[in-house]
C-alpha cells in the first residue's frame, strides 16, 4: 500500500459526464465502492474490472481501478493503469491530477509536473493540481516559483475554500518535515477561518487543531501541541476521534487516546469499528483482557478481518508465543509475500520454548527469501571504493523517542561519531516524536523524512545522497523496512541493534554482534556476515542521571527479592517453571514481577494461576504495572538478584538492572536472543553469573542468595565496576563501532561481498 494521502484525492472521482448502465455494471462498481471505502483493495479492484468487462467506457470505474492498483503498491502497474486511463479518457481530470501524484513519489518529477500541467489546462478553475505543482516545486528547491503556483491555487480556491489550501500545504511540509514552515501555512488556515468561521464545522476544526498540535509536538512546542489535541477532543465524527486516539498514542498519550476512543464508543454505539479501535488501542496499551472482551462486542456487530491478528497478539503479549506464531504464520500464508505477518511471525519465533535455534533460523530464511526477488546488482552501484575514505552511512529507524532501546543506545553514539570519518544521515520511517527525536537530528549531518514514502521513493533519495552503508535499526519490529533492504539500496547493508538475531533477509550483508552472542561455530544461524565488536554488542551509557541506590546492611537483612522487569511475552512456560524452581530452592524469597502488562487484573491473575500450578503461592509473588523511567529505575532498589527470562533474553531491562546495583542470573543459550545476558555477564566480569543449564541456572541463584554479605558487597560497587570495564567505555565503544563499519566498507572495496544467492529450491 502507497501512502497516497486521501486528501490529495479531488473531490469528483472523474470528468465525464453521468452516463446510464446496465444494472449489472452498476452492481459491481457499487460492490467495488464498497470495499475500496473499507480498504480492501484486492475485491474492489476485481469489480472494477468486472464492471469494465462488461462496459469498457465505464470511466469512473476505471479511475477506481487504477487507484487500487496504486493503494496496493504496484507501481508499474499503476502507472501503467494511468497510461491506459488517459489515452481512453484524455479529459480526466482527476486522472492527471493522481498520475502526477505517483510519478512525484517515484521520483518522476518532469512527468510529474508534466500531468499537473495537463489537469491545470483541463480545469483551470480548480486548485488541486496547481497546489500539488507549488509542492513539487518546493520538494526541488525553487521557492520562488513554487510561491507563484500557491498563489495561483488561493485565487483558484478562491474566499470560500482558500482556508483548504494553506492547510493541505501545512500537510505537504510536514510530510516533507519542514515543521517550521508548516506551521506557517498552518496559522494562515487558522487565520482565514477566523474572518470566515461558519465555513467548516466541528470536526473539520479539529482536524485542523490535530495538525496543529501534530506541528507543534514535532516542533518541540509539548504544551501548544497538547493544548491543541484538547481543542480537537471536541470532534464528533468517528473518524476524526479514531485520527485523534492515533495522534495522542504516538506521543505517548495512552490515558488520552484511551479517553477520545471510549468517547467515540459512547458516541457510535452501533459501531463495529468504535468498538474495533477501541479494542485495538486496549491490546496496544496492554489491558488484554479487556481488549479480548471489546473486540467481542465489535464481532457481535459484524465480522472483523483483524480479529485473528489481534487475538495472535494478545497470546504473544501474555506470553503463549506459540499460539501466537501459528496465527500469525496462517495471516501471512493466507495475505502472501507482501504481508507483514510474516515479520509478526519472525518476532514470535524469538520468544517460543518450543523451537530450536537452527529452526528459527531457518524460518527467518524461508519467509523472507522472496524479499531479494529481482534486487538490484551490487555491481550497479557506482560509489568511490577507496577503503579509507570518509564514510557516507545511512541509519533506517522510526524509533528515535523518549525510553525506546534503540533511542536509548544510539543516542550516544551518535553524539561521539568521528564526523570527519563518517557522516550520518538517518531517514526517520516513525510517527513518534518529542526532544529525543529532536536530540537526534541535531546530532546527524542529515535527516530525512521518509514515514510516508514507499521503497522507490526511499531508494532513490539514498542513492542520490552517495550512502555507502545503511544500516537497519529494526529488524522485524513494527514500521520495518525489511522490502527495502532486500532488494537493495546501498552497496553495504547491515542490521543493529533493533532486532536481537538473524533477519534472514537477502541483501544484508552483516549484522553487528559480539563473540558472545554469535560465538565462533554460530555462523550457520545467520544469513548475514558477522561483524563483532570486541566487548559487548550494546554499550549502556544513558544520558540521563540515574542516582544510584544507597545499599545498606538493612538490604542483606530483609527477606530476599528475585525480580525482573522484563516485558510479559518473555514469561514463558519454560521461564515461570524455571523460576518457580529457583524460588523453591531459597525458602522465604519472593518474586517481583514488573511489566506494562501488571496494570491488567486479568494478567496478574493468569500469571498467579501460572506460577501457582508450580507450587508457588499467590503471597510470594507481587506485580507492578507501568510507571515513568526515572521511577521505574529507581524501583530497583526493591530487588536483590534479578532472574533473567529464557529464552528471550533481558536486554535493556538487563543492563538497566546492573547499572542500579543489581545482579543478573542469566542462562547462556544456542543463538543471540538467547545469549544476550552472558554477553553483558560475561564483559562485566561476572561469568560466574551465567548458567549452562536450567539445573545451573537455579544452582546459581541459590548460592547467589545464601551469601548476603557478598551480595551486599557487590551491589554497593556494581556501577563502579561496569564503568571500569570496556564494554561500559562508550568513547571506546563508538571507536570499536566506527571500526566495524570500517571493516564492512573495506570487504565491499576488496570485493569480498557478494549479492545473495537465490533461494534454493524445494524437493
Amino acid at each position: 500500500m502507497t501512502n497516497t494521502p486521501a486528501a490529495e484525492l479531488p473531490d469528483t472521482p472523474a470528468s465525464s459526464a453521468v452516463r446510464e448502465v446496465s444494472q449489472a455494471v452498476a452492481d459491481a462498481f457499487n460492490q467495488g465502492n464498497a470495499h475500496f471505502k473499507a480498504g480492501r483493495w484486492a475485491p474492489a479492484r476485481a469489480a472494477y474490472e468486472a464492471a469494465l468487462k462488461d462496459d469498457p467506457q465505464m470511466e469512473p470505474a476505471a479511475l477506481q481501478w487504477v487507484r487500487c492498483l496504486v493503494m496496493q503498491g504496484d507501481h508499474q502497474a499503476a502507472r501503467d493503469g494511468f497510461a491506459l486511463l488517459l489515452k481512453t479518457f484524455p479529459s480526466n481530470y482527476s486522472g492527471w491530477l493522481e498520475a502526477g501524484h505517483l510519478c512525484r513519489q517515484l521520483g518522476v518529477h518532469q512527468q510529474a509536473m508534466a500531468s499537473y500541467s495537463r489537469a491545470m489546462a483541463l480545469m483551470p478553475a480548480r486548485y488541486e493540481a496547481r497546489l500539488s505543482l507549488a509542492r513539487l516545486l518546493e520538494d526541488q528547491g525553487q521557492p520562488e516559483a513554487a510561491a507563484v503556483e500557491y498563489h495561483r491555487a488561493l485565487s483558484a480556491a478562491g474566499a470560500q475554500i482558500n482556508h483548504q489550501v494553506h492547510w493541505r500545504m501545512a500537510k505537504f511540509r510536514l510530510e516533507r518535515g519542514d515543521a517550521s514552515r508548516a506551521l506557517e501555512a498552518m496559522r494562515q488556515a487558522l487565520l482565514v477561518l477566523r474572518l470566515r468561521p461558519e465555513t467548516v464545522d466541528v470536526n473539520e476544526r479539529a482536524e485542523m487543531q490535530m495538525d496543529l498540535g501534530d506541528i507543534f509536538m514535532r516542533l518541540g512546542m509539548t504544551e501548544d501541541g497538547h493544548r491543541a489535541f484538547e481543542r480537537a477532543s471536541a470532534g464528533t465524527s468517528e473518524a476524526t476521534l479514531v485520527r485523534l486516539a492515533d495522534l495522542s498514542f504516538r506521543y505517548n498519550l495512552w490515558q488520552e487516546a484511551q479517553a477520545v476512543l471510549r468517547r467515540n464508543v459512547e458516541l457510535h454505539p452501533d459501531s463495529d469499528t468504535a468498538h474495533w479501535n477501541l479494542a485495538h488501542s486496549l491490546a496496544e496499551s496492554w489491558n488484554m483482557q479487556e481488549a479480548l472482551e471489546v473486540l467481542a462486542k465489535a464481532e457481535a456487530i459484524a465480522p472483523q478481518p483483524g480479529a485473528k491478528s489481534m487475538r495472535a497478539s494478545v497470546a504473544g503479549r501474555t506470553g503463549d508465543a506459540d499460539t501466537a506464531l501459528r496465527l500469525y504464520k496462517e495471516l501471512a500464508d493466507e495475505e502472501g509475500h507482501g504481508s507483514k505477518m510474516h515479520s509478526s511471525a519472525a518476532m514470535s519465533s524469538l520468544y517460543s520454548d518450543q523451537l530450536s535455534p537452527q529452526q528459527v533460523a531457518d524460518l527467518h530464511r524461508e519467509m523472507f527469501a522472496h524479499l531479494g526477488h529481482n534486487a538490484r546488482a551490487l555491481s550497479s552501484f557506482k560509489n568511490d571504493k577507496t577503503p579509507e575514505r570518509p564514510l557516507r552511512v545511512g541509519l533506517v529507524s522510526a524509533d528515535f523517542h523518549h525510553q525506546h532501546p534503540v533511542n536509548i543506545f544510539m543516542q550516544p553514539v551518535l553524539a561521539r561519531l568521528d564526523h570527519r570519518a563518517v557522516e550520518v544521515t538517518m531517514y526517520f520511517t516513525g510517527v513518534s516524536y518529542d526532544q529525543q527525536t529532536q536530540l537526534a537530528k541535531r546530532r546527524v549531518a542529515r535527516w530525512v523524512e521518509a514515514t510516508t514514502w514507499n521503497d522507490s521513493q526511499l531508494a532513490r533519495r539514498i542513492e542520490e545522497d552517495g550512502i555507502d552503508i545503511l544500516l537497519d535499526l529494526s529488524g522485524h519490529t513494527s514500521m520495518q523496512r525489511m522490502s527495502l533492504f532486500g532488494q537493495r539500496a546501498a552497496p553495504v547493508q547491515a542490521t543493529f541493534l533493533g532486532y536481537p538475531g538473524s533477519t534472514g533477509v537477502p541483501n544484508i550483508d552483516w549484522l553487528v554482534a559480539d563473540a558472545v552472542v554469535a560465538p565462533v561455530g554460530s555462523e550457520g544461524l545467520f544469513t548475514e556476515q558477522l561483524a563483532r565488536l570486541p566487548n559487548s554488542v550494546f554499550c549502556f551509557a544513558p544520558e540521563t542521571d540515574y542516582p544510584y541506590l544507597d545499599y545498606v546492611q538493612a538490604h542483606a537483612e530483609r527477606p530476599l527479592t528475585f525480580g525482573s522487569f522484563n516485558n510479559v511475552p518473555k514469561l514463558t512456560p519454560h521461564t515461570v517453571k524455571l523460576w518457580a524452581a529457583v524460588l523453591k530452592e531459597v525458602p522465604g524469597s519472593r518474586l517481583l514481577l514488573k511489566a506494562p502488562s501488571f496494570k491488567d487484573d486479568g494478567a496478574v491473575e493468569a500469571f498467579a494461576q501460572r506460577f501457582q500450578a508450580e507450587g508457588i503461592a499467590r503471597e510470594r509473588l507481587e506485580f507492578r504495572g507501568p510507571v515513568g523511567l526515572t521511577e521505574m529505575m529507581a524501583e530497583y532498589a526493591d530487588v536483590d538478584i534479578a532472574l533473567d527470562p529464557v529464552p528471550y533474553n533481558g536486554g535493556t531491562t538487563t543492563l538497566q538492572a546492573l547499572w542500579m546495583g543489581v545482579p543478573v542470573v542469566v542462562k547462556a543459550g544456542g543463538n543471540f536472543v538467547s545469549r544476550m545476558g552472558a554477553s553483558f555477564m560475561t564483559a562485566a566480569g561476572l561469568s560466574d553469573w551465567v548458567a549452562q543449564s536450567d539445573a545451573d541456572y537455579v544452582r546459581i541463584a541459590a548460592a547467589m542468595a545464601r551469601d548476603r554479605q557478598a551480595l551486599l558487597g557487590l551491589k554497593q560497587g556494581l556501577r563502579e565496576r561496569l564503568q571500569a570495564a570496556p564494554a561500559w567505555n562508550i568513547d571506546q565503544y563508538t571507536r570499536d563501532f566506527e571500526g566495524v563499519l570500517r571493516q564492512m566498507w573495506r570487504g565491499y572495496c576488496g570485493g569480498t561481498q557478494t549479492d545473495a544467492a537465490p533461494p534454493k529450491k524445494k524437493a
